[in-house]
């Protein structure tokens, strides 16, 4: 696999909304870059990037909804897989 498929991506949109999700998208993600641009985050990571629920929820110190993240998605790059806990974004092989 080249290098540019075994990177994922999601971008996000810059407000309150997604400060919590770009939090824990650093906490469970340690190897993942985040660059912050004017109107947009962009995380990128090596082969997998994984968003929880929990993560976020114990950021918010409230109960969220992943299904949430979509109002503010941008675009995204890699298959995804998602249950009500997580959202995994990898390139299947």
């Amino acid at each position: 696999m080249n290098p540019i498929q075994s990177t994922v991506f999601m971008a996000l949109q810059t407000n309150d909304d997604t400060r919590p999700i770009i939090e824990a998208l650093q906490r469970d993600n340690p190897d993942a870059v985040v660059n912050r641009l004017p109107a947009m985050v962009k995380i990128d990571a090596p082969r997998r990037l994984v968003l929880k629920r929990s993560t976020v929820e114990e950021i918010l110190g409230a109960d969220w909804d992943l299904q949430a993240i979509n109002l503010n998605l941008i675009s995204l790059s890699g298959n995804v897989e998602e249950t009500e806990d997580e959202m995994i974004l990898q390139w299947n092989r």
